[in-house]
């Protein structure tokens, strides 16, 4: 049995399959944002990328095989992303910071494809929608890893590790969800410093207040 996770492709060349899946992923998050899952088809998704109709079809069993690969999307880009700008980056609470960021800046890039994953993950099929929320789960880790890290070194005082994640993920998501109230505000670098503000620097100890007021005088100097 193929595994949730694999969409088959009647196109055999790894290169082609990339490139010309991306170009229809763009037309159907566009799509699938504007008019909903249920009132685009793969017509309109074949007109949006100026490609035929039949050309969907080797790259595409149907219409959930192209919202599942554009969900899918986002989460490898957490999981790709995150890791890659923490690279380097030793301090716990520093780490948890850039993550922070990082995961904001995923989601200002995909606005339309997180917003879409709210309200489409469940217009997939069942063992879909799992696949979706394992891949969410592994980007949690990411977040809680780092939080996880600064409670061991003293730098946040014991929370509910789990809890907190998920406001972190939320906040991250908001910057999609809720940008008509949020983009005229603030800027996303503001936006993050107060989500900083908001989520970490309540449950700081002594000693992390003394590391947070260290890195922002180490950010200061290099901005």
């Amino acid at each position: 049995m193929t595994s949730p996770g694999v969409v088959e492709s009647a196109v055999t060349d790894p290169r082609l399959v990339g490139e010309r899946r991306q170009q229809i992923i763009r037309a159907a998050t566009k799509l699938f944002s504007e008019q909903g899952y249920y009132g685009t088809t793969i017509q309109h998704i074949a007109r949006e990328a100026g490609i035929s109709v039949g050309l969907i079809y080797q790259y595409f069993r149907d219409k959930d095989d192209v919202l599942f690969l554009t969900l899918k999307h986002v989460l490898e880009t957490y999981e790709n992303e995150i890791p890659a700008v923490l690279a380097g980056v030793e301090h716990p609470l520093e780490r948890l910071c850039v993550a922070l960021g990082a995961y904001c800046r995923v989601v200002d890039r995909l606005r339309d494809a997180t917003v879409l994953t709210y309200r489409s993950t469940k217009s997939l099929r069942a063992d879909r929608r799992t696949f979706i929320k394992e891949g969410e789960a592994r980007t949690n880790r990411l977040l809680e890893t780092c939080l996880r890290a600064c409670i061991s070194a003293g730098h946040l005082r014991p929370v509910n590790d789990y809890l907190l994640v998920y406001q972190l993920v939320l906040f991250s998501h908001a910057w999609a969800l809720k940008a008509w109230a949020l983009r005229d505000r603030y800027t996303l670098d503001d936006y993050v410093e107060e989500g900083i503000k908001l989520l970490v620097e309540p449950y700081l100890t002594e000693k992390g207040r003394a590391a947070m007021a260290r890195l922002r005088r180490k950010r200061r100097r290099t901005d």
